[in-house]
């Protein structure tokens, strides 16, 4: 993908390093695989605030993903690739050859008119879904099953990709986006390729109103609070506040926040940070 660099011609864009979205061919979703979505604004089921810094926000629709890839061994064609408000990546319309339509993650590289299939024994190319335990080792991949048959739950954000880099009897060994090692079933359904938009990281808002556009407000810090309102409000003039932590006084650096003994920690084998869990 490519960043666009804005003229400084007023404040709002002297920082803005915004999208040029030139994978994008169209502006018009699919009304079909549209569903209304309503917002919150941070407000519970009594009417209450439950989330902070939430409210206002452009209206969007929600476009119906499939992340199950469950029409096998039938070939279809990518119709467009399309910008999704609800996601960081992109998301490509396919054509299956019965006609029916269906939103897929984009992959980096697809191109309009590209075939893409689903199927246990189908080639291990951009797009296609197939089963990890018919990938060769050192593939890329998105879109990873947890349990065979619910739909793809891992590695969607845009510009992430994990790495097939071992296979056991019962399990495919992982490398995620975070280099945590990891072990998934092998008969889970996972994509192949790279997540689109890898550059999404890379922009830069410009101005707070582009943040307002997307539902989110001003957050307070901690330290312009008072003491009641929070651990790190109070003291005279500009007081740090002492070590970063949350409101309810959770550290942000140095404290281990993992249940201890949690189910999924026999399934990994070495952590983000390098260091091999006790078996």
């Amino acid at each position: 993908m490519a960043l666009r660099k804005f003229k400084p011609v007023t404040a709002g864009t002297r920082w803005r390093i915004g999208n040029a979205y030139a994978e994008i061919t169209t502006s018009t979703p699919e009304k079909s695989l549209l569903e209304p979505i309503s917002k919150t604004g941070g407000r519970n089921f009594q009417g209450r605030r439950a989330m902070r810094y939430i409210g206002g926000g452009h209206k969007k629709h929600y476009r119906i993903v499939d992340f199950k890839r469950d029409k096998k061994d039938i070939e279809a064609t990518v119709v467009s690739v399309e910008y999704d408000p609800n996601r960081t990546a992109f998301i490509a319309l396919v054509q299956y050859t019965d006609n029916e339509k269906r939103y897929i993650l984009a992959p980096q590289g697809i191109q309009v008119g590209a075939k893409i299939i689903s199927g246990d024994a189908v080639a291990p190319e951009i797009g296609n879904a197939l089963k990890m335990k018919n990938m060769p080792l050192g593939t890329m991949i998105h879109n990873i099953e947890m349990q065979p048959g619910q739909g793809g739950k891992l590695v969607r954000s845009a510009g992430t990709s994990a790495q097939l880099t071992n296979k056991e009897e019962k399990y495919a060994i992982l490398k995620m986006p975070s280099g945590e090692l990891r072990k998934v079933l092998v008969n889970g359904y996972a994509t192949v390729g790279v997540v689109s938009n890898s550059d999404h990281n890379l922009e830069t808002m410009g101005k707070a109103g582009r943040n307002r556009w997307k539902g989110i407000r001003p957050r307070t810090r901690g330290v312009a609070m008072n003491p009641v309102d929070h651990p790190m409000g109070g003291g005279e003039g500009k007081a740090s506040g002492g070590q970063p932590r949350s409101r309810n006084g959770q550290y942000s650096r140095g404290l281990k926040t993992r249940t201890k003994g949690k189910g999924s920690d026999k399934l990994i084998i070495q952590r983000s940070n390098g260091k091999k869990l006790a078996k």
